[in-house]
């Protein structure tokens, strides 16, 4: 006996479900990501002031949903590929937190090769006579930017009635380096037994920079390795490009069919993976 559905209902059947599926989306699945999006702003918004950019958390918010609606549109207009332009959403999303890592990174890289000098102010000023409220002030005064502001931050909640060690550990943690801390457990000793700042700061500023001259070494020898590393990497997807332009139709599988979307995942996988060791090896610390 055959009971089998009629291709009228069974195609009214998957169209309802696919409205109703399209509608939960638009309904949940925007509303949910508009939410994230949002609370990433904010986020976004409160490590900026950290680090003295001041901006709104709607205009982060606004340029992250723009950035994500015109990458995709523009990926699938250079390649007409559904994948690349998912990926290229996915990359818009991510694109204010990548860029935010990327600041925060070269913002700490600049605090740590100011530091010594900032050391060396003010143990130049504790020698002349001057309190540690007035070395502090001198550096906030007279050094360069990201170190003159956290020290002026610091001097801000010192003069609000702030307890040194509390005002110390708050600039620990905007600047997490290791020399910072070093230097913030020199100045609560001192203050707390009364030894010898300045001695203390000079001996402090010339093992920093005699570290930051090493590390400076060490990254001028293994920098051939690392380019060669990023070259490497790079060389399998750049013949990729290549052989779409000379041969479309060949590699027409590699972007249109699922078991090329499989082999482009496992070539970027062993890429990444292998790029990821040889930054690891180059990667030297001292």
């Amino acid at each position: 006996m055959n009971h089998a559905i009629p291709t009228p209902l069974l195609v009214g059947a998957i169209f309802i479900t696919v409205l109703l599926s399209l509608w939960l989306f638009l309904s949940f699945g925007t509303r949910w990501l508009s939410r994230r999006q949002q609370r990433l702003a904010s986020a976004a918004q409160n490590d900026l002031a950290g680090m003295f950019i001041f901006t709104d958390a709607e205009r982060i918010f606004v340029l992250n949903l723009a950035l994500a609606a015109v990458a995709p549109i523009i990926a699938w207009l250079l390649t007409g590929n559904l994948l690349l332009a998912g990926l290229a959403a996915a990359l818009g999303l991510a694109a204010p937190q990548l860029l935010l890592r990327f600041i925060g990174r070269r913002r700490l890289r600049r605090f740590e090769q100011q530091l010594p000098d900032a050391l060396l102010m003010m143990a130049g000023s504790l020698r002349a006579g001057a309190s540690l409220g007035m070395a502090l002030d001198a550096v906030a005064a007279e050094a360069p930017p990201p170190v003159s502001q956290e020290f002026e931050l610091l001097q801000r909640e010192l003069r609000l009635g702030a307890d040194f060690a509390v005002a110390l550990g708050a600039l620990e943690r905007r600047v997490p380096l290791p020399d910072l801390t070093l230097v913030t457990a020199a100045m609560a000793l001192s203050r707390e037994v009364g030894a010898n700042l300045a001695e203390t700061l000079e001996s402090l500023a010339k093992t920093l920079r005699a570290r930051l001259q090493m590390e400076g070494k060490i990254r001028s020898l293994t920098a051939q390795g690392k380019m060669q590393g990023l070259v490497m990497s790079a060389l399998p997807l750049l013949l990729i490009a290549v052989l779409n332009v000379m041969e479309p139709e060949a590699m027409a599988p590699l972007f249109h069919a699922w078991y090329g979307w499989v082999t482009m995942a496992v070539i970027v996988c062993t890429v990444g993976v292998g790029y990821h060791f040889i930054r690891k090896i180059t990667a030297i610390d001292v």
